[in-house]
């Protein structure tokens, strides 16, 4: 078996900007993908308050794993965000071959340190339908 089994395979990490999204984007990178990791925090402009992780670094990652990286800031819940995302996958690969699914933006939302039965219920409405809308649009943009 080949040491880079997904050479020439093209992915895309949505949320890779750090934790799973980052780890699976790297784990791609090594095994050959050229990997477009997304996510809205980016170079000078963090997303998410205290997190300095960016979808830059992880693109380095990647590259540095054997792959190719390529760093584009999408924010998933912006339909023509998501659309210029997959016309540029498309312009520049002719095709998509993993789709990854790992973003989270709600830190704004989580109330950590509490019972579940004190948690907001509408805050974690508002989570689940941000990451409905996000997979929706994906699959619908990724389709055409």
């Amino acid at each position: 078996m080949s040491e880079q089994p997904l050479l020439n395979q093209v992915a895309v990490v949505a949320g890779a900007t750090r934790g799973a999204g980052r780890g699976i984007a790297r784990m791609l990178g090594a095994a050959g993908a050229t990997v477009y990791c997304t996510g809205r925090s980016v170079m000078g402009q963090p997303a998410t308050p205290g997190r300095p992780e960016t979808i830059e670094e992880t693109a380095e990652l990647v590259s540095a794993e054997g792959g190719r990286g390529i760093a584009i800031r999408t924010d998933h819940t912006v339909e023509p965000e998501v659309e210029r995302l997959f016309a540029r996958v498309r312009a520049e690969t002719g095709r998509l071959d993993i789709l990854v699914n790992d973003i989270w933006g709600g830190d704004t939302l989580t109330e950590w340190g509490k019972p579940f039965w004190k948690l907001s219920v509408a805050q974690g409405r508002e989570m689940q339908e941000r990451q409905s809308t996000a997979i929706s649009l994906r699959a619908v943009t990724a389709s055409r």
